[in-house]
């Protein structure tokens, strides 16, 4: 096994312990401890990604684009109901400015970077595979928006998540992948794949438990 390979299965290995013990956590009753370190759990996939691609600077200026993009867009639906609707941000995300929390740009980027790459899988045709990045995006949110009060994360007025959520997702997501892939013409497949998976895998689970 080369050192690729070897980096690639270490990185692998951290997603999926830190994603199964986090699920394991929050099931047997400790989730007051384990949900308050998702910044820290978001951060690391963050360094994973970064890791994979050796730091490229291209890559991290780049990945400024949907961090930005994600920040902007979230100070506008907390604070004047624009784009996703009426909602606001619980505890459990970390600091926050202006409502805001820093991490949901960091969510921002490893959703757009690892839903890109899978795009990337299936077209080359830079708005393809934008739509199709935007779309795996909505459908990864939606599953996210369903645990999110629960896990104190935000809550949509009411408790009802509108319609203009999914709008808005889809056309923001569309936007940042069109600029990110604009950028970066090459994404690192096989990380991306597990951590959009082991995503998708703890915020399935929680749909049912």
């Amino acid at each position: 096994m080369n050192s690729d390979k070897k980096r690639q299965f270490f990185i692998i290995t951290i997603i999926w312990i830190f994603n199964i013990s986090g699920i394991i956590g929050i099931l047997i009753g400790y989730e007051d401890w384990f949900l308050p370190l998702t910044p820290l759990h978001l951060l690391i996939y963050l360094f994973l990604i970064l890791w994979d691609t050796n730091f490229n600077r291209t890559l991290i200026l780049a990945l400024m684009i949907p961090f930005g993009i994600g920040m902007i867009t979230e100070y506008l639906g907390v604070n004047y109901d624009l784009i996703f609707g009426n909602y606001e941000y619980g505890k459990n995300l970390g600091y926050k400015i202006c409502g805001v929390p820093l991490i949901i740009g960091v969510n921002w980027v490893i959703l757009t970077y690892s839903s890109a790459a899978i795009a990337q899988k299936v077209h080359d045709n830079l708005f393809i595979t934008s739509a199709i990045g935007a779309v795996l995006m909505v459908g990864l949110d939606t599953c996210i928006e369903m645990s999110a009060p629960r896990f104190d994360f935000w809550e949509f007025e009411g408790g009802v998540i509108p319609l203009q959520n999914y709008i808005g997702w889809l056309f923001t997501g569309f936007v940042a992948h069109v600029f990110l892939q604009k950028i970066i013409k090459a994404f690192h497949f096989k990380i991306s794949l597990h951590i959009f998976i082991a995503i998708l895998v703890f915020f399935t689970i929680f749909l049912f438990v």
